[in-house]
């Protein structure tokens, strides 16, 4: 059997011209530029959520000062953001299954 990656079984290679290697350069600096304007945005996102995580240690803390249990305050504001059809039909199974262990 005879091995495919000699040279004999590649068609020939073209010459680079010029041009050809200023249309690849050309065409690696707009990349690498989009590139690292993607980068940089991403970091730039990850310092601000590192920003309002800050804060929302700080209002977390800030109600604990204040006499509120943070664990249920977190418990509330996850409530908040779930859809109340979803809410009411865990209510409900929850409800079941404390029933039939005798939890209610």
């Amino acid at each position: 059997m005879k091995d495919m990656s000699t040279d004999e079984s590649r068609p020939p290679r073209l010459k680079e011209t010029e041009a050809d290697r200023e249309v690849r350069d050309k065409a690696y600096r707009v990349t690498a530029g989009e590139l690292r304007a993607f980068v940089e945005r991403y970091e730039r996102l990850e310092a601000e959520k590192a920003d309002i995580a800050e804060q929302q240690k700080e209002v977390m803390a800030e109600a604990k000062g204040r006499g509120y249990d943070v664990k249920v305050l977190r418990r509330l504001i996850a409530l908040r953001k779930r859809d109340p059809d979803d809410l009411a039909e865990e209510q409900a199974v929850l409800d079941l299954y404390k029933d039939a262990l005798g939890m209610s």
